[in-house]
């Protein structure tokens, strides 16, 4: 009876440890990540400076097994600045460069891609054409002796 209590037990304990290491940073990280991104962007720093300082922090103190992805990150600070809009309310017009346009970035994708597709197609005819050319230049050479190219011969 006793033995069986302490293996509900220890379950239970590693539920609760888990669930207070995980939640507490995340929400201290995100906070104070925020804070690190729009004093740096209200004290006159351009975007990719203040954004990489913010998400450094996050990833750092986040931990664990699985690392913050950017869209992560960015969508914690928007989260924190939304939810304390008294303490952000300077850094609203900063949020916009969190989230970049997302179709314009599917098309620059794609416009490189297409460049990619063309150039792999010039490449390809090129070495058709080049082969073509050996080719005739075979069929050429095959075609003439060494009688038909004797410059005294008449």
């Amino acid at each position: 009876m006793q033995r069986s209590k302490k293996k509900k037990l220890i379950p239970l304990a590693l539920g609760i440890f888990a669930t207070l290491t995980l939640t507490t940073p995340r929400v201290n990280a995100s906070a104070f990540g925020a804070e690190i991104f729009c004093t740096m962007r209200d004290g006159g720093n351009d975007h990719e400076s203040s954004w990489d300082a913010a998400y450094t922090y996050i990833k750092k103190q986040k931990g664990g097994l699985f690392k913050v992805s950017p869209k992560n990150a960015a969508a914690q600070i928007t989260e924190t600045v939304i939810r304390e809009r008294e303490k952000f309310s300077y850094c609203v017009e900063y949020l916009d460069n969190l989230h970049p346009n997302r179709k314009l970035i599917r098309d620059l994708e794609k416009e490189e891609k297409r460049k990619e597709k063309e150039a792999k197609d010039r490449e390809n005819k090129r070495k058709k054409l080049e082969k073509k050319l050996e080719e005739t230049n075979e069929e050429i050479s095959e075609e003439f002796t060494d009688e038909t190219l004797d410059r005294y011969s008449y």
